[in-house]
């Protein structure tokens, strides 16, 4: 438990969840410990399918949160993408799926990292912050879900996040039914807030990690100052992969930040505020 005594941290490897839950105290105590049970063996039954879910999505695996992961992906299998866009949405969706079976919860959350999944029984809402820009951890737009809205997952994608990325997007932070569906979205819309600069820089994925599920595909490691038509042509790029998802069924909304300028996407309602550019981050380095 973490020191304010009503969230539960579970770390294993890089599976780093934050977990809280609103309700009766015995009923929240055995959603936590029914959490525990389930994260003990995830990274390890993920590990065991890794090559699979490494590759382009394909053969249907068979653990239960590479199950998710796949089916996640699958509507996008027309374009590069592996299972890997939505593992940290898809834990997240399996301890909470656990945590909260049997049990008699008003809200909850599971967070891997910014990948959100969501519980809220009949009558009960939960208001967000999103934070565009990582290295200055402001909130910059506020978004309430209530349990009459079909969203129950939220992640962020970004070219600076913990994930390669193939577009130049600071965020783009997508609302979905459940939280391997946003982190796909998410990973597909992000791709999609894309230009060509040279401000921008790129490398091989496999040139900084060489396991990288992305290969040689070039990644983006660094974002300067873009002047502001690029921006907008860029970020327009993104509305327009996110208004096709939302047509399709797999988002109900997204917000999307590029060096200060903010664009949202269908519901929830957002509130904004303006953002202030700060100077580009140093390159990431290949190894030598």
């Amino acid at each position: 438990m973490l020191p304010d005594g009503h969230r539960l941290h579970l770390q294993h490897g890089p599976i780093d969840l934050i977990i809280e839950a609103w309700g009766e105290p015995v009923e929240v105590q055995r959603a936590y410990a029914q959490a525990t049970a389930r994260f003990s063996d995830i990274l390890e039954t993920l590990v065991s399918e890794l090559p699979l879910l490494r590759a382009p999505v394909g053969e249907r695996p068979r653990g239960p949160v590479a199950r998710r992961m796949h089916a996640a992906v699958w509507p996008y299998r027309d374009v590069f993408i592996t299972p890997m866009a939505a593992v940290a949405g898809a834990v997240a969706d399996e301890v909470l799926a656990a945590m909260t079976a049997g049990r008699a919860l008003a809200r909850a959350y599971v967070n891997n990292g910014g990948d959100i999944a969501l519980h809220l029984a009949s009558g009960e809402t939960l208001r967000l912050g999103v934070v565009g820009d990582i290295d200055n951890p402001a909130i910059d737009a506020t978004a309430t879900i209530d349990h009459v809205m079909p969203v129950r997952g939220i992640a962020t994608s970004g070219w600076s996040g913990r994930s390669f990325s193939l577009g130049i997007a600071d965020a783009v932070t997508i609302f979905a039914t459940d939280g391997a569906a946003a982190d796909a979205a998410a990973t597909m819309v992000t791709n999609a807030v894309n230009a060509d600069h040279p401000a921008i820089v790129r490398a091989p994925a496999n040139s900084i990690d060489p396991d990288s599920d992305l290969r040689e595909r070039p990644v983006t490691t660094r974002v300067g100052t873009l002047d502001e038509a690029t921006v907008s042509s860029a970020l327009d790029n993104g509305v327009a992969e996110a208004g096709r998802l939302m047509r399709a069924g797999l988002i109900v909304a997204a917000m999307l930040v590029l060096q200060g300028e903010i664009r949202t996407v269908g519901r929830p309602s957002w509130t904004t505020r303006a953002l202030r550019y700060k100077p580009p981050k140093p390159a990431i380095s290949a190894p030598s």
